[in-house]
C-alpha cells in the first residue's frame, strides 16, 4: 500500500517537468492551433521558454494584432508595433491563415501599408477577416473578390471598394461593414450590379455608402438576418440605385435611414420579425408626399411579419398622413410603436386584426383630432387577441387619460395593462397617487385585466 502511494505522490517538480514534456511532444501544428488562441503578441514570446519553442509561434493560424493592447505591461510603440507586425507576417511558415483579427485604435499608420497587410493576407486564404481602422486606406479589392476562402467578413473602416460587375464570395456566411463606400468597377455597364452569396447566412451594413450607377442586386438564397442602417441626407452625393435583395430564407430584416434610396425585398413574406427606424431630415421636408410614399412601400413589403418594431423620430410634425394608408398585417402579434397620435394609432390597429402585444415606447402625442376616441369604432384585435398593453413615458397628459380609459373599456381579453410614468413626474407637483386610482376606476372589459404601474 505504502509504494502505491509513493507513486502516486509525486514531488511537485517532477510534476511540472513531466507536464512541460507532454506538451512539447505535441506535434508543431497543433501547437500552433493552441497559440493562435493567444494575442499574437503573447504567442511570440512563447518563443523564450526553451530552445524547442523558438519556432512554434510560426506555425499559428489565428494572428490578433491589436495596438492597444499592452505587452508586459507597457505600452508598445508605433514603430516597434509596425515592425512587429511585419516580421510576424513574413516568417509565418503557415502558407493559409485561418483567421486575421487587426485592430487599430491608437496610432495613425500609412494607407499602403495597412493595404499591403491585408492584401498579404487575403492571398494566404484566410477564413475569418476582420479590420477595425478610422482613417481612410485603399482598399484591395481584386484580393477580396479573390479570396473564395472567406467565411466571415468583419470591416469596420473607411475606405471605398470596388465592386465587379458580377462578384461572388462562395463560401461567405457572415458580412458584417460600416463606413464603406461601394462603388463599380465599371461605370458605364448599365445592368444591376450584382453580389453572389450563396451561402451567406448575416448580412449587417451600417452607414455605408452605396455609390453606383446601377441598382445593386444582392443574391443570398440562406440569407436569415438582414441589416441595414443607410442616410444618404448626411452626404451630398445624389443616390439613385435601389439595393434589391434576392433572399427567399430571410426571418429577420431591420432598417434605420431616411429613406432617400430604396430598399427592394424580393420574396419577403418569409419575414417574420422586422425592425424599421426612420428619421427625418428637416432641411429635406420639400418632398414630404415622397417620405410617405416610401413608408408605405417599405411596410408593404414586409406585411407579413409577426413582429414589428417600427420608430419614427421627426416624422409626424412633417407628415401626419403617414398612417392613413397602411398595408393590412394580417399576421402581427407584437407591436411597438414611438412616435403616433391617438388617431395614427387607431389607424394601424384597425390592420392588425390579430395583435395581442401593443407597446407605446414614448406615450402618445397629442393631435386636434384625438377626441375620434370618444366615437371610434373598436379594433378587432380589441375583440378577440390583444392581451398586453404597455404605456412608457405616461405623461398624465389628457388625450393619454383618454387613450388607456378607450383601452381598458374596449380591449375584451386584455390581460395586462403595464404603466410606466415619465421619469419627470416624480419631481413634479402632479399625484401620482390619485393619478393611479383613477386609472384603476375606469371601466373594464376584461375581468382578468391587471393594471401595473
Amino acid at each position: 500500500m505504502n509504494s502505491i502511494i509513493a507513486t502516486k505522490r509525486l514531488p511537485p517538480e517532477q510534476t511540472v517537468v513531466e507536464g512541460e514534456g507532454i506538451i512539447s511532444k505535441l506535434h508543431e501544428s497543433i501547437l500552433g492551433k493552441i497559440l493562435s488562441f493567444l494575442p499574437t503578441t503573447d504567442a511570440v514570446h512563447t518563443s523564450v521558454l526553451s530552445k524547442g519553442w523558438i519556432h512554434v509561434w510560426k506555425s499559428i493560424t489565428g494572428l490578433q494584432f491589436n495596438d492597444a493592447l499592452h505587452p508586459l505591461g507597457k505600452k508598445m510603440q508605433k514603430e516597434h508595433f509596425v515592425c512587429f507586425v511585419k516580421k510576424v507576417i513574413l516568417h509565418l511558415a503557415n502558407s493559409s491563415i485561418q483567421s486575421f483579427s487587426l485592430c487599430l485604435t491608437c496610432y495613425h499608420y500609412d494607407s499602403t501599408l495597412v493595404s499591403a497587410w491585408i492584401s498579404s493576407i487575403l492571398q494566404r486564404g484566410v477564413q475569418n477577416l476582420h479590420i477595425q481602422y478610422a482613417d481612410e486606406i485603399l482598399f484591395p479589392s481584386c484580393s477580396l473578390f479573390s479570396c473564395n476562402s472567406l467565411v466571415q467578413l468583419v470591416l469596420q473602416m473607411k475606405c471605398t471598394i470596388s465592386v465587379p460587375i458580377f462578384s461572388s464570395l462562395p463560401n461567405l456566411q457572415n458580412l458584417s461593414i460600416s463606413g464603406i463606400r461601394l462603388v463599380s468597377e465599371s461605370s458605364n455597364y448599365s445592368e444591376d450590379l450584382i453580389l453572389n452569396f450563396p451561402v451567406l447566412k448575416v448580412l449587417e451594413a451600417r452607414g455605408c455608402e452605396w455609390l453606383t450607377k446601377q441598382n445593386i442586386g444582392i443574391k443570398a438564397p440562406l440569407l436569415e438576418r438582414f441589416s441595414i442602417a443607410i442616410w444618404n441626407s448626411l452626404s451630398n452625393k445624389s443616390h439613385k440605385s435601389a439595393i434589391k435583395i434576392f433572399a427567399p430564407n430571410l426571418a429577420d430584416f431591420s432598417y434605420g435611414g431616411d429613406l432617400e434610396q430604396e430598399i427592394i425585398l424580393l420574396n419577403s413574406a418569409s419575414i417574420h420579425s422586422a425592425s424599421v427606424v426612420i428619421v427625418a431630415d428637416e432641411d429635406k421636408m420639400t418632398n414630404v408626399g415622397k417620405l410617405g410614399f416610401q413608408v408605405h412601400k417599405l411596410l408593404a413589403q414586409i406585411r407579413e411579419v409577426k413582429q414589428l418594431k417600427l420608430l419614427f423620430y421627426k416624422v409626424l410634425m412633417h407628415a401626419r398622413d403617414i398612417f392613413t394608408h397602411l398595408p393590412a398585417f394580417s399576421r402581427l402579434s407584437y407591436l411597438q410603436l414611438n412616435e403616433v397620435t391617438g388617431e395614427a394609432l387607431l389607424n394601424i390597429l384597425n390592420n392588425c386584426p390579430i395583435l395581442s402585444s401593443l407597446v407605446l415606447q414614448n406615450g402618445v402625442s397629442e393631435s386636434n383630432k384625438d377626441h375620434v376616441l370618444t366615437s371610434a369604432s373598436v379594433p378587432q384585435c380589441f375583440l378577440s387577441s390583444l392581451k398586453v398593453f404597455q404605456f412608457k413615458e405616461f405623461n398624465v397628459r389628457e388625450h393619454e387619460l383618454l387613450l388607456a380609459k378607450f383601452v381598458l373599456a374596449n380591449a375584451a381579453v386584455l390581460e395586462q395593462m403595464i404603466i410606466c410614468t415619465a421619469f419627470w413626474l416624480r419631481y413634479s407637483e402632479i399625484d401620482v397617487e390619485k393619478v393611479k386610482d383613477q386609472i384603476l376606476s375606469f371601466p373594464k372589459c376584461s375581468n382578468l385585466v391587471m393594471i401595473q404601474f
